[in-house]
C-alpha cells in the first residue's frame, strides 16, 4: 500500500483509530491533514506522525457544522492541494441507557456527530474528488451498525445509518472515479471502549473487558493498528473495485452471533 504523492484526511485524528491511521498513511508516504475537535488530541497526532518522520498538519473542527468542514477541506487543500483519502472517522460513545431512559439532548449529540459529521464530511469532499478525477473514502460505521447493543440506542442507530448512507454515496459517484466504503469495528483497546466499560459497570470496567473479549473467537479486542490497516486497503489501488461495502473487524465475534458494543 502505497501513498505517496497522496494526501490522506481524517476526522476523529485524536482518537486510538484516528492516530494508528494517520501514522500509516503518512508512514507509507502520504500527506496527512488530522481533523479534531480535541486541539490537544489532534496536535499530538500530528506531532507524532513528524518525530516518525511523515508529513501532517491538525486543524480544530466540529464535524457537526457545514462551515467547520467546509474549513477542514479548504485548509486541506490549501496546505496540500488535493484529498485522494478520506478517512471519515469522528464519532463519540453518548450513554449507555435504555432506550426508555436516554436522554434526549444526548440522542441528538450522538446522531449529530456520527451522523451529521459523516454525511457534512461526504458532502464537502466528494466535489473535490469528483473535480480532480477519483478519490477514496472510508466511513467509520461500527458492528453496533449491522446489529443491536442493549443501552445503546443513539450509537447503535447512527451506526446502522452510516452504513445505509455509505451504499447510497458509492451508488452516487461509483461511475465517476470515487469509491465509498466502511469500516465497521467491534470492541478496540480505545479511549472509547475504556468509557462504555466504565459506563456498563463502574464498580468493574475490568470484567466487561473480560466479557467482550471472551464473546471474541480471537479472545481479544481488535489493535487500533489493525483497523488502520483495513482503512488503508479500502483507500488503496489493491481493493480497486471495491465500493458500497463493509469490512467488520472484530475478531469473528460478530460471525459468531456475539453482541455489540462500540469502539475508536
Amino acid at each position: 500500500m502505497d501513498f505517496t504523492k497522496k494526501v490522506a484526511l481524517i476526522t476523529g485524528g485524536g482518537g486510538g483509530i484516528g492516530r494508528a491511521t494517520a501514522l500509516g498513511f503518512a508512514l507509507r508516504g502520504a500527506k496527512v491533514m488530522v481533523v479534531d475537535s480535541d486541539a490537544a488530541a489532534g496536535q499530538a497526532s500530528a506531532d507524532i506522525v513528524a518525530q516518525r518522520g511523515g508529513t501532517a498538519s491538525f486543524v480544530q473542527a466540529d464535524v457537526t457544522q457545514s462551515a467547520s468542514v467546509r474549513d477542514y477541506v479548504q485548509k486541506t487543500l490549501a496546505a496540500y492541494g488535493r484529498i485522494d483519502c478520506f478517512f471519515n472517522n469522528a464519532g463519540i460513545e453518548g450513554m449507555v441507557a435504555p432506550t426508555h431512559e436516554y436522554d434526549e439532548a444526548m440522542f441528538d449529540k450522538v446522531i449529530a456527530v456520527n451522523l451529521k459529521g459523516v454525511f457534512l464530511g461526504m458532502r464537502h469532499v466528494i466535489p473535490v474528488m469528483l473535480g480532480q478525477g477519483g478519490g477514496t473514502i472510508c466511513n467509520t460505521a461500527s458492528v453496533a451498525g449491522l446489529f443491536g447493543g442493549a443501552g445503546m440506542s443513539a450509537y447503535v442507530a447512527s451506526k446502522h445509518a452510516v452504513l445505509g448512507m455509505t451504499k447510497v454515496a458509492s451508488a452516487d459517484v461509483a461511475g465517476k472515479g470515487v469509491r465509498v466504503n466502511a469500516v465497521c469495528p467491534g470492541p478496540v483497546e480505545t479511549r472509547m471502549m475504556r468509557s462504555l466499560e466504565a459506563l456498563r459497570d463502574p464498580s468493574n470496567p475490568e470484567s466487561v473487558h473480560q466479557a467482550n473479549s471472551n464473546a471474541a473467537p480471537s479472545g481479544r479486542y481488535t489493535q487500533p493498528e489493525e483497523v488502520a490497516n483495513v482503512v488503508m486497503y479500502l483507500c488503496s489501488d489493491l481493493s480497486g473495485n471495491v465500493t458500497g461495502t463493509q469490512v467488520v473487524v472484530d475478531g469473528g465475534r460478530s460471525g459468531s452471533g456475539g453482541a455489540v458494543g462500540a469502539r475508536r
